[in-house]
């Protein structure tokens, strides 16, 4: 169970930040003993990896914070981030942490269910977060682009922290996440709802 949620929790962290779930995974196990990558992923605590993926985290950490910029971003990280989600859930399910002692008794037989489902949760995560960008934008002018954004980046780090140190705690993570859906959802139509409405006003009076 905790090796699921520690790699569900990674790859919905990959969902809003590609590269941040890679990062930490990535520093924890160079610098601490939080987390022991399995053989085919030590790759992520290599020096020149970890550089890389700073520098890319430091260009969507501004690109996602400009209003306009922010929608090419989303359409590039379409594919970035779905990767990294899977990425990050064959790595974290496959590794031992605090909690996890035995990471290859979960995926033992197919290794590439972990890879696959992080995917389709990054890819999902992405989605709402792609959908919910410009509804902030327009209700304010553009002006809370880089609060949403910062508010996005802390929520990746916070949850890719606890996927590897306190996983069962991902869940109140992923029961926000939804929350967050259905709200961004209920926005839209009501955004929706209101065009239509003001349309057919202009089309019976004007």
């Amino acid at each position: 169970m905790f090796e699921a949620l520690t790699g569900t929790g990674l790859a919905a962290s990959a969902g809003l930040n590609a590269y941040i779930p890679l990062l930490t995974m990535g520093l924890l196990a160079r610098y601490t003993d939080a987390i022991d990558l399995p053989s085919g992923w030590s790759w992520l605590a290599n020096g020149w990896t970890l550089t890389i993926l700073a520098i890319l985290f430091a260009i969507e950490v501004v690109a996602d914070k400009v209003p306009v910029v922010d929608h090419v971003n989303d359409v590039v990280q379409t594919v970035v981030r779905p990767t990294a989600g899977g990425l990050a859930f064959g790595a974290g399910s496959a590794s031992q942490t605090v909690t996890v002692s035995d990471p290859g008794s979960f995926f033992s037989s197919h290794q590439w269910i972990p890879v696959a489902a992080g995917v389709l949760i990054a890819l999902c995560v992405h989605g709402v977060k792609a959908a919910a960008r410009p509804v902030v934008n327009v209700t304010t002018a553009g002006f809370g682009a880089p609060v949403a954004s910062t508010a996005e980046d802390i929520g990746s780090i916070t949850m890719s922290v606890l996927a590897i140190l306190l996983p069962i705690l991902v869940l109140f993570g992923l029961a926000a996440m939804v929350w967050v859906t259905v709200w961004v959802f209920r926005r839209r139509k009501r955004r929706r709802e209101a065009k239509l409405a003001t349309v057919e006003t202009r089309r019976l009076f004007g």
